[in-house]
């Protein structure tokens, strides 16, 4: 299961949630620090690593 970072617009606090790909269209999970329910998700770079050298 993937998890995906968000950004409470309330307070700002940046968390994860781990949810699966068919409810990450729909998910809007609280903040688990003010407990505001208005979380966007925050895009996250991510570097792709693979076994061949180039």
């Amino acid at each position: 299961m993937p998890t995906y970072q968000y950004r409470c617009e309330k307070c700002g606090h940046l968390f994860e949630h781990a949810e699966h790909l068919a409810e990450h269209k729909s998910a809007h999970p609280s903040c688990p620090k003010c407990g505001s329910e208005t979380s966007q998700h925050a895009p996250t770079p991510f570097i792709a690593k693979t076994s061949k050298k180039s």
